[in-house]
């Protein structure tokens, strides 16, 4: 999900785990999940005449019930 806030470019990634048997959601966001979400954003990036400032957050809920938890983490890693 690409989003802006304020001048700066979000891309957030969503990740949604029912379970935390093998780390949460929050774990599901390894260095190739990372490598592949820096790609798009350079691709997106390619398509745009001036570049501003962007970053990177992950948007994690940690169950399917109601209501689910969620955690919304800003500068989730660096690119």
């Amino acid at each position: 999900m690409i989003l802006q806030d304020g001048a700066t470019l979000v891309f957030a990634e969503v990740r949604l785990r029912h379970n935390a048997d093998f780390g949460g959601a929050a774990a599901s966001i390894d260095a190739r999940k990372q490598t592949k979400l820096i790609h798009a954003a350079q691709h997106y990036l390619g398509t745009l005449a001036h570049i501003p400032p962007c970053r990177f957050d992950a948007v994690l809920l940690s169950s399917p019930g109601n209501p689910a938890q969620l955690e919304w983490i800003k500068n989730a890693f660096e690119a």
